[in-house]
Order: C-alpha cells, then structure tokens, then sequence
C-alpha cells in the first residue's frame, strides 16, 4: 500500500488520516505535514491510523514528536486504532498510557466530556 496523508476538518478538530507503512521511509513526511499543521494553528489533532498496517520505532518517535509539539501549544492529539497488531504495539511499549486512543474518528471529534456525560447520567439514573 503506498503511503498517504490526507488532511480533513471535523467540527473543532483537524483529522489526519494515514494510510500505509509509517517506518523509516515515510516518517518524514508524516513529521513534515503534522508540523505544518500544528504550524497553521490547528491544535485539536486526530490522528487516523486505522489504515496504517506498519508502524516502527521510527514512526513512535514521529508521534511523540508531535504531541509534544501539540501539549505544548495547549492543544490535543487523539489517535485513532483498532488494529490489533497496532494496538499491541502502543501497549508493549507504554504509548498507550501517554496517547489518548479511540476506537473511532467520531469518538475521537466527539466534544470533551461528552462520554463522561453520559456515563454519569447512566450511573445517576442507576443510583435513583
């Protein structure tokens, strides 16, 4: 599969859908667009990887990258997978406790506390 990056507004957030290998090939160019983007002044990031069926070392250092670059400006980066073998990746190496994964772009573009919202309404109606 070739390497893609494909950039889309939803709602408040920038959605940044990848798709292919993010190795030591095509990092560059990942690290390349995600600068312009923050650079641009777009601070509220999603990452789409649920078309990225590789990612190595290289491609890790290349996110951490840029949600340093994000949690400095005071922004948010979420990432979106549900690729088993991706998922397994951010847990062996700990990413998973420093990245905030979703299961899906809407989850992801939902607005803060929406889920929390409604999971106390579910708990409050459960304790009524």
């Amino acid at each position: 599969m070739q390497f893609e990056v494909n950039v889309a507004p939803v709602g408040a957030w920038t959605v940044v859908a990848v798709a292919g290998e993010i190795d030591v090939a095509t990092a560059p160019r990942l690290r390349k667009e995600a600068i312009a983007i923050v650079a641009d002044g777009h601070h509220l990031v999603v990452l789409d990887l649920e078309a990225v069926d590789f990612l190595d070392s290289t491609g890790l250092g290349v996110l951490i990258g840029v949600l340093r670059r994000i949690n400095a400006l005071g922004g948010e980066l979420r990432l979106v997978c549900s690729t088993p073998r991706i998922l397994d990746l951010f847990s062996l190496t700990g990413l998973d406790r420093v990245f905030d994964l979703r299961a899906s772009v809407a989850d992801a573009t939902a607005p803060a506390g929406s889920e929390t919202a409604a999971a106390g309404a579910d708990s409050a109606d459960g304790a009524a």
